[in-house]
């Protein structure tokens, strides 16, 4: 996994806060980083973001109930199981709030679909 000391930080400050949603945050991260190595990573609008050709595609928010992982282009997404939430014109999210929800809400299937691979 990339080692940003930015990132690095965040996160320790996101575990005094609620271990338990940091940790789903960081098993999140782990597949981001794993489907889009070259993804930059940014701490933007109280969450982690990924970039690719200046495209902010995802990011992974810790929520008073959940974790949200936001995809930009959600509406064009393949959404068969209807796991996708949001109504905007373009954004759509899924909510997270159990490790076991990264495998039952398709996690790395919607990620994969968020860049376009």
């Amino acid at each position: 996994m990339k080692t940003n000391p930015i990132i690095n930080e965040f996160i320790n400050d996101l575990l005094l806060i609620d271990e338990e949603k940091t940790k789903v945050i960081i098993s999140i991260r782990k597949i981001v980083l794993k489907l889009y190595p070259q993804a930059e990573e940014e701490i933007k609008y109280g969450g982690i973001v990924y970039i690719i050709d200046k495209r902010l595609f995802t990011g992974i928010f810790m929520r008073k109930n959940h974790i949200s992982i936001e995809f930009d282009n959600g509406y064009e997404m393949s959404d068969a199981d209807d796991l996708l939430e949001g109504k905007g014109k373009l954004r759509r999210h899924l909510k997270i709030r159990t490790a076991n929800d990264i495998k039952n809400k398709k996690v790395e299937y919607y990620l994969k679909q968020s860049y376009g691979n």
